[in-house]
Order: structure tokens, then sequence, then C-alpha cells
């Protein structure tokens, strides 16, 4: 069995060492980004597009339900006569 050597000095080690801190962390800075005035003049036509379709699809939509109740009311009417 093996018995641990003690020191002479009766006091015991500390629980726990004191380690330096660490430096502050290298802060990294990004790669410089031009963007050309074309990049947000394409951007800003894009979504200038992109509106107009979801525009014209939910005119579209509520068209279509308005016609949808137009004719199931007349058809109701035609079907009581």
């Amino acid at each position: 069995m093996f018995l641990p050597k003690y020191p002479d000095n009766p006091t015991p080690p500390p629980a726990h060492t004191h380690a330096p801190a660490d430096p502050a962390p290298v802060r990294r800075t990004l790669p410089a980004v031009h963007i050309s005035p074309a990049v947000v003049a394409a951007v800003v036509m894009g979504g200038v597009v992109l509106t107009a379709l979801l525009a014209a699809v939910a005119v579209s939509a509520i068209s279509v339900a308005i016609a949808a109740v137009v004719l199931r009311s007349l058809l109701r009417e035609h079907n009581r006569r």
C-alpha cells in the first residue's frame, strides 16, 4: 500500500494556487468592407421589386376572395328560385 510522504512542516499546502491572470485577449479587427453605391442601389431596387410583388399577390388574393364570395352569393340566390 502506498502512503504519501508528508513534509516536515505541519502546515497544509494551499488549497489552490493563484495563477497569473491571463492577459487581455487580442482584439482582431475585421477587414474593411467597401460598399459601392451600385450595390446599395441594387439592394434597394431588389427590395422595391419584392415589395411590389408581395403587394400584387395580396391584391390578387383579396380579389379572388371577393369573387368567391360574390359567386357563392349568386349561386345561393339561383338555387333558391
